[in-house]
Parts: C-alpha cells; sequence; structure tokens
C-alpha cells in the first residue's frame, strides 16, 4: 500500500453530549453507517468521554472506488478525536481501535508506504521508495462502484487467484527499495481484479490504453472499480489524462497527482 495525496477534509468540534456529522454528499449517511461516525462513537465509549463531538466531512475521494476514502476518513477521525481530547488514547490503542473497525484503517494512521499482513490491519511501515521521487500517479473512476464483500466473495470462482503466491508483496517491496522501478511495474499484482475485470470489461481497456500510452504500471486499486497507473513525470500525467478524456470521455470522475515522498 502506498499513500496518495488526495483526500476528503474533516472537521471536529466539541459539543456537549452525541455524535453530530454532516456530509457536503447527500447521499453518504451521517448515523453509525458512515465509517466515519463509528470511528468517534467507539473512541467516545473506549475512553469513557461522555462530551460529544461534531464532525463535517467534504467528500472528494470517490466512494466504493478502492482509494480507501472511507477508511482514510475514519482513521484521521480516531487521530483528529484524540488530539481533541488531549490525547487520552495511546498510539497502541488508537491501532486496536483502527483493526475493530477495519482491516485497512490502521494503515492511515501513518503516512508511509506499507505492507499489510494479517487481514491487512497488521502493518509494516516502510522508507519510502526513491524511484518513485518525481513520478506521478494517475487515477480513474469509472462511474460506477464495487462492492468489497462481493469482489471477497466473488473470489472462490477464481481459485489461481485467490491463492496467490506468497511473498510477492516483499518482493514488490525490494525491488522499489532497490530503485529498479521497471522491474517492479511487472511485479505489481491484485488478485481482487479477477471477478471485477471480468464483470466490468471497461476497467481492462482503461488498462490497456495506460499501457499503450507508456504507463510504467497499471492495475485496479483495492477492490476496485478505479484504475491507477504510474507515470514518468506530471507532465506525462496530464498529457496521458487529456487523452484519456478525449478517448473515453469526461463524465468520470479523474486526477493526476505527483507520487510524492
Amino acid at each position: 500500500m502506498h499513500p496518495v495525496p488526495i483526500w476528503d477534509r474533516l472537521t471536529f468540534e466539541r459539543k456537549d453530549t452525541g455524535i453530530q456529522l454532516s456530509c457536503s454528499d447527500p447521499i453518504l449517511p451521517v448515523n453509525s453507517k458512515n465509517l466515519v461516525y463509528r470511528a468517534a462513537e467507539l473512541f467516545l465509549t473506549t475512553a469513557g468521554i461522555r462530551d460529544g463531538i461534531r464532525i463535517h466531512l467534504e467528500k472528494n475521494v470517490p466512494t466504493a472506488a478502492g482509494l480507501g476514502g472511507g477508511s482514510g476518513d475514519a482513521a484521521i477521525t480516531l487521530l483528529a478525536v484524540n488530539e481533541l481530547f488531549d490525547a487520552v488514547l495511546p498510539t497502541e490503542k488508537l491501532v486496536e481501535l483502527a483493526a475493530s473497525l477495519g482491516s485497512d484503517i490502521p494503515f492511515f494512521l501513518q503516512n508511509r508506504p506499507a505492507i499489510g499482513v494479517g487481514r491487512g490491519e497488521q502493518i509494516k511501515s516502510l522508507a519510502p521508495f526513491e524511484c518513485l521521487r518525481g513520478k506521478s500517479i494517475i487515477l480513474v473512476h469509472p462511474g460506477f462502484g464495487i462492492s468489497t464483500p462481493w469482489a471477497y466473495q466473488q473470489m472462490s470462482n477464481f481459485p489461481d487467484a485467490q491463492n496467490g503466491k506468497p511473498g510477492r508483496a516483499e518482493k514488490l517491496a525490494m525491488l522499489l527499495a532497490k530503485g529498479d522501478l521497471l522491474a517492479a511495474g511487472k511485479e505489481f499484482y491484485n488478485s481482487l481484479e479477477a471477478p471485477a475485470l471480468k464483470k466490468y470489461p471497461l476497467l481492462v481497456l482503461f488498462q490497456e490504453f495506460f499501457r499503450e500510452h507508456g504507463a510504467i504500471t497499471t492495475l485496479m486499486s483495492g477492490s476496485g472499480s478505479a484504475t491507477f497507473a504510474i507515470v514518468n513525470s506530471q507532465p506525462t500525467a496530464e498529457k496521458i489524462l487529456e487523452k484519456f478524456k478525449s478517448h473515453f470521455g469526461e463524465k468520470m470522475w479523474l486526477a493526476a497527482v505527483p507520487l510524492s515522498i
């Protein structure tokens, strides 16, 4: 996993009692069905705090995209509310709470590349990869989401993808650490692509387009449906994105950002 400089924006304010969540996206729930709400509720209960919290979520990262928008919001909520209440819980406890909310949430408590083991909740932070300095990432969300539970349920139909290869993530991290980006680009892998690409062949076309236009690597992000491509520079990313718009249209959520380290 690697941090990418796209984000939602959250604001927090103490109040007398209860949790009040508002959101710029009217489609998203603002009750216990929202990870931000659940994170705040879990924190207050665990810390034994009777005061309340008012939260506003400005949603910029698309939902059901495999980009970790909701998980990142939950992690930041734990960190921010802890700071708001004078760091009443130690970091180790925040990690425990994060893992109970979702397997990938602990990753967002830190800001470095990492390997996740176990269910993904056990995070091994890595040094920034120098070979990614100056590189940029293109992100495309096609306008539809993919349910994470559906993606995992479908994996039983793809035994080769489900079983995987032990040590694959460590090998990729080693190649990136050695600075061999071209070799590393061939090792990027996402087992959840198997059911997603079969059901949504448009995502295959996205990847073919990026490869044809010089992407170092391209892959579906997480459980989808977002696709990413790593390219050599920000000007290159912007040029490819313009060509992408001409080819596929401009109605999708698109971003091209530097992979800062």
